[in-house]
């Protein structure tokens, strides 16, 4: 498993690479204006949808991705990841 933090959307084809190799990574969108973010998580639904992969919310600007050969189970709840939201514009 992989942790990255793009500073950029340039970043997105590195995270693409390494799920291309059936690497699990986790995207910390922290870093990047909320308008990167969106083109960033717009880019890889995509990818991860083509690679027939999957991309989870799992915090606020959390994305974990994966490769088709990883199974997801269980949710994080949305009301938590809300309560935290609640305070800033950022909604990805």
């Amino acid at each position: 498993m992989l942790l990255i933090e793009p500073r950029a959307f340039s970043e997105a084809q590195d995270i693409l690479t390494h799920l291309k190799k059936r690497v699990t990574v986790v995207v910390n969108l922290g870093r990047v204006t909320s308008e990167q973010a969106k083109r960033i998580i717009d880019y890889l639904t995509g990818a991860t949808s083509a690679l027939e992969g999957s991309i989870e919310k799992i915090g606020h600007g959390i994305f974990l991705c994966t490769p088709n050969n990883v199974d997801i189970e269980g949710r994080i709840s949305e009301e938590t990841t809300a309560k935290k939201e609640k305070n800033t514009e950022v909604e990805w």
